[in-house]
């Protein structure tokens, strides 16, 4: 089996796969100071529960946008024994990064755009609920044309709450009615409204402004299956969609080296 890890700035998430099949999975926080025995300990704890883990474990695969822990994840696999691949943009894939400046196109959206061609082969948006929201245009033959990064749905309730002193911190949810009846309901239905609206605003700016023919639009990342329902452009919900890429990088470099890599890093 292969353990794919998609390490976002606030969770990460993590998925045991059978070929392509999702067996199992993770998401946790991402610590920010780890060191290597705690990450292993982590790990360990996680794979506990699945026969025979970590011995399991075939091969590791990861993509990461937090490099200041990225030493610590490699020691920690180092320590269980399993082999990891790291895919960044300097990883041969079979994607284009037809950017301006394709060195700094972050990991996830690297994987988001093969995990993409592989799934589906169509003129995708792909909208991905993380710390931040990024809107991704990816081509049917798995170019990467750029796209649109916005903050997350958490970003405007905490600094809604930090800078108001009357007004608490409410969860995202979907709320019964628009018109809430008291502070908190009338949050609720402004906070989950204006995300669901602006991810609708922003795809629809995207695909007038792109034009792609027959576009498909994924929503992807944690809360793609709370917002994405409201969501009147998204077509396709895979919230394992980063990992899933993951998975295909792996089985693409292995096709190519005819082996396991230990290590990618570009």
């Amino acid at each position: 089996m292969v353990l794919a890890v998609d390490v976002g700035n606030t969770e990460t998430l993590l998925g045991l796969f059978a070929g392509r099949e999702v067996v199992q999975s993770w998401r946790i926080s991402t610590q920010r100071h780890p060191t290597g025995d705690e990450m292993a300990m982590m790990l360990s704890g996680l794979l506990a529960g699945e026969p025979d883990a970590p011995e399991a474990v075939e091969r590791a695969v990861i993509a990461s946008v937090v490099p200041a822990i990225d030493r610590s994840w490699d020691e920690a696999f180092e320590k269980l024994g399993i082999p990891l691949t790291r895919v960044d943009a300097a990883t041969p894939l079979p994607v284009e990064l037809d950017v301006d400046e394709p060195a700094s196109v972050g990991a996830d959206r690297i994987v988001n755009t093969l995990g993409t061609r592989c799934l589906y082969g169509r003129n995708t948006v792909v909208v991905d609920l993380g710390t931040a929201t990024t809107f991704d245009c990816i081509t049917a033959d798995g170019v990467f044309l750029g796209g649109v990064i916005a903050p997350g749905p958490r970003a405007g309730i905490d600094r809604m709450h930090e800078h108001t002193s009357k007004l608490p911190s409410v969860e995202i949810r979907v709320p019964e009615t628009v018109i809430g009846r008291r502070t908190v309901t009338c949050l609720e239905s402004g906070v989950f409204y204006s995300i669901v609206d602006g991810i609708d605003g922003i795809v629809r700016r995207i695909i007038d402004e792109w034009q792609p023919d027959d576009p498909l639009v994924i929503a992807t990342g944690g809360l793609a299956t709370v917002l994405a329902p409201h969501c009147r452009t998204v077509t396709e919900i895979y919230p394992y969609l980063t990992l899933y890429g993951l998975v295909c990088a792996d089985e693409h470099l292995r096709s190519v080296d005819g082996r396991a890599p230990e290590t990618a890093r570009g």
